[in-house]
C-alpha cells in the first residue's frame, strides 16, 4: 500500500507540545508548570498574572520535577505572598523561589519532596529518603520556610499521600498503605493531631482505595473512596462518624493516583464543589453537597487532567477534547464561560487531519480513530494502541501521534482493555492475578473485531505500547499470530529482574497482576520465556537511564528475537528515563515507528 505524504511531521509531534500541568490559582493569578522538549525535556514553571501577562519563573538549568515514586507529581506550591518552592530535578532538593529572585534551597540534599503545599510559615509534604543500602522511608513532614530541621508528623508507613492540615491548625490528614498494596487497592485515611499527639484511621482499609481528603471545615472532611465499586465522593467526620455519600453514581470521580498531588476535586468560595466525573474521560461539574445536585459545566472539553484548582467561582483546570490540546482553563462556575490560558501546542495541523475518535466496544471498550486520506481500493492498515499502566487509560485527548498515524492513511484503535480504570473496580480488578492473559486476550480480540468488521485489513494489523503496554505488545506477539508486527517502548519482558531491580513504588505491583513469585508462572506469562511463539517483526525502543523498566528488559528480548532470525530493531536513547522526553529522542523513535510500519505494510 502506498502511503500517502502528510504535512505532519516528526518534528510537528515531537518539539511543540509543552505538556502544561498541575495548576494553581491564587489572588487572580494562576501557576502552572510547562515542559521545554527543546531544552533537554526540562520543566518550568509559567505564573499568569490577572491582567493577562505571563512570565517564566525558571530558567535553565532549573527543572521543577520531583522523583517521588519515580513518577513524581505537583512538584511545586505557592506560598501566601506569591513565592514559591519547587524541587529542582537535579539534586531534589527543595527551593523557594521569591520574585524576581533567584532560588535558595531550604533542604538538604539526600531526600525527595512531593505532594507540597504551604501554611502557617511551612512546607507540608510527603518526604522519600533513600539510604546507600537501597532502603527507601517517607514520612509527612513540615520545613519552615525560613529554613531549619524538618518536623515529622506520620511515619511507619511505606507510602503517604495528600497531607492536609485543617482549617484551625489543630489536624492533620492524610493518606497512607503499606506494600504490596497500590493506592488504587487498599489505602487508609487517618488524621494526627498537631498538639498533644495522637492518630488514628478515619475509612479505609486493605480493601478500600481512599483518596484525596479534603477539610469540609474543623470537624469534617471530604474523600473519594471505591467502597460502592466506584470513586464517589463521600463526607465523614473527623473521627470516622457520619459517613454520607455526597453523590451516589455508577461514575469515576477521580483516576488511578499514579503521580502526587492535584486534588480531582476543589472547593469553591461558596462552600460547592468543582467535581471531576465520568466513564472513561472526565466532565467537568458543580456538585452542591447539601442537596448532592450535580451540574455539568457546558464547556468545550471532553475531559481534564485529575488536578484542579479554584479562586471563588473560578475553577482551573487541564482540558482537553480530539482537536483541542491539552490546555490551562478557567471557567467560571456561576456563568459557565471558559477561557483557555495556555495550550499545549501553538500550532496545530489542517483541522482535517485531526482524527474524531469514535467510542466502540470491540469487544472491549475502545476509541476508533479512522485513517483519513484519498479514497482507496480495499480496508486500511491499523495500529492498536495499548495503554501503559496497566492501571491507566486511553482517553480522547488530542494526540499527534495518532494524526501522524491516520494522516498517512493508517488507522488508530486505542484499547481499554480489562484492568484499565475508568469503569469502576470490578473492571479494574479484571486484570488481578491476569497481566499477561486478560490484557493480551482483549488486546487480540480488538485486532479480530476490526478485521471482523471489514474496518482493517487483518494482514496488515499492528499493535504498539509503552511500558505496562509494552509488555502486553510482547507477549501479544507471543502468543498470537494476529499482528503483522509490534512496536514497543520501554516493555516488561521478563518478570523475575523486574521484582529485583525496579523501584519502590512498584517493586511488589508484580505480586497483584501475576502472584506471588513463581518460575512456573512467571515462565508461563512473560514474554522473554514465550519468544519461540514470536514470527512477527518488532520494533524495541529503550531509554537507558530508565529506573522504572531498566533497558535490559528491552535488550534481551531483542537479542533472543535476533538469535531466533526474527527480524527486529533495537533502538536504546542516552539519557532518556521511562517516557521520552527531548525533542531529538520523541522526533527519532517516531521516525523509526514510522520506517517500521511502511515496510511492514508495504
Amino acid at each position: 500500500m502506498p502511503f500517502w505524504p502528510s504535512p505532519i511531521s516528526t518534528r510537528d509531534v515531537a518539539g511543540s507540545g509543552v505538556r502544561p500541568g498541575w495548576p494553581t490559582a491564587q489572588d487572580g493569578r494562576v501557576w502552572w508548570t510547562e515542559d521545554r522538549p527543546d531544552e533537554g525535556g526540562r520543566t518550568t514553571i509559567v505564573c499568569r498574572a490577572a491582567d493577562g501577562t505571563e512570565r517564566e519563573l525558571l530558567r535553565a538549568p532549573w527543572s521543577a520535577r520531583t522523583r517521588v515514586h519515580e513518577y513524581g507529581g505537583k512538584p511545586y506550591a505557592v506560598t501566601p505572598e506569591g513565592e514559591v518552592v519547587f524541587a529542582h530535578l537535579k539534586d531534589q532538593r527543595l527551593y523557594i523561589l521569591r520574585e524576581y529572585g533567584e532560588p535558595k534551597p531550604l533542604t538538604k540534599e539526600g531526600c525527595r519532596y512531593a505532594d507540597l503545599s504551604v501554611r502557617d510559615g511551612q512546607v507540608w509534604c510527603v518526604r522519600e529518603h533513600h539510604d546507600g543500602d537501597g532502603k527507601v522511608t517517607r514520612s509527612v513532614v513540615s520545613i519552615p520556610l525560613d529554613g531549619g530541621e524538618a518536623s515529622e508528623w506520620a511515619t511507619g508507613c511505606d507510602f503517604y499521600a495528600s497531607p492536609a492540615v485543617s482549617p484551625d491548625g489543630r489536624h492533620l490528614a492524610y493518606v497512607c498503605w503499606n506494600h504490596p498494596r497500590m493506592p488504587w487497592d487498599g489505602t487508609k485515611l487517618r488524621v494526627t493531631r498537631l498538639s498533644g499527639g495522637g492518630s488514628w484511621t478515619v475509612k479505609g482499609g486493605p480493601e478500600e482505595s481512599v483518596l484525596a481528603p479534603t477539610w469540609k471545615d474543623d470537624a469534617a472532611l471530604y474523600l473519594l473512596s471505591d467502597c460502592s465499586g466506584w470513586w464517589n465522593l463521600y463526607e465523614i467526620g473527623l473521627h470516622g462518624d457520619g459517613l454520607r455519600a455526597v453523590h451516589a453514581a455508577e461514575e469515576e470521580f477521580t483516576l488511578p493516583p499514579w503521580r502526587l498531588g492535584g486534588p480531582p476535586y476543589t472547593m469553591l468560595g461558596d462552600g460547592r464543589l468543582a467535581v471531576l466525573h465520568g466513564r472513561g474521560d472526565l466532565r467537568l461539574g458543580v456538585l452542591d453537597p447539601v442537596s448532592g445536585t450535580l451540574t455539568d459545566l457546558e464547556v468545550p472539553y471532553d475531559g481534564w487532567d485529575a488536578a484542579l484548582a479554584a479562586e471563588g467561582t473560578s475553577v482551573v483546570g487541564i482540558g482537553y477534547a480530539p482537536t483541542t490540546p491539552r490546555s490551562v482553563v478557567s471557567v467560571d462556575a456561576a456563568s459557565g464561560e471558559s477561557r483557555s490560558l495556555r495550550s499545549d501546542r501553538a500550532r496545530l495541523p489542517d483541522p482535517a487531519l485531526l482524527p474524531v475518535p469514535r467510542a466502540v466496544e470491540s469487544p472491549v471498550p475502545a476509541f476508533l480513530y479512522p485513517p483519513y486520506g484519498p479514497a482507496t481500493d480495499g480496508v486500511p492498515p491499523f495500529v492498536i494502541f495499548v495503554h501503559g499502566g496497566p492501571t491507566a487509560h486511553a482517553d480522547t485527548a488530542l494526540d499527534l501521534e495518532k494524526a501522524f498515524l491516520t494522516s498517512r492513511g493508517i488507522g488508530v484503535l486505542d484499547v481499554n482493555y480489562g484492568g484499565s480504570t475508568g469503569y469502576g473496580r470490578a473492571y479494574r480488578d479484571r486484570l488481578k492475578g491476569q497481566w499477561g492473559l486478560v490484557d493480551v486476550a482483549d488486546t487480540v480480540a480488538a485486532a479480530e473485531w476490526l478485521a471482523a468488521e471489514g474496518l482493517a485489513d487483518p494482514r496488515r494489523i499492528a499493535v504498539r505500547g509503552g511500558s505496562a503496554g509494552g509488555w502486553t505488545v510482547m507477549a501479544a506477539c507471543c502468543r498470537s499470530d494476529v499482528f503483522a508486527g509490534g512496536v514497543s517502548y520501554f516493555g516488561v519482558s521478563a518478570l523475575a529482574p523486574l521484582v529485583a531491580h525496579t523501584h519502590d513504588f512498584e517493586s511488589r505491583y508484580v505480586e497483584w497482576l501475576v502472584g506471588p513469585e513463581d518460575p512456573q508462572v512467571y515462565a508461563s506469562r512473560e514474554p522473554l520465556a514465550l519468544v519461540d511463539g514470536v514470527t512477527c517483526p518488532m520494533l524495541l525502543l529503550q531509554g537507558l537511564d530508565d529506573p522504572v523498566v531498566p533497558p535490559e528488559q528491552s535488550s534481551a528480548f531483542a537479542d533472543a528475537l535476533l538469535e531466533r532470525g526474527v527480524p527486529c530493531t533495537y533502538l536504546a536513547f542516552e539519557g532518556e528515563s521511562h517516557g521520552f522526553r527531548r525533542t531529538e529522542t520523541r522526533a527519532a523513535a517516531l521516525a523509526a515507528e514510522l520506517a517500521f510500519y511502511q515496510q511492514l505494510f508495504a
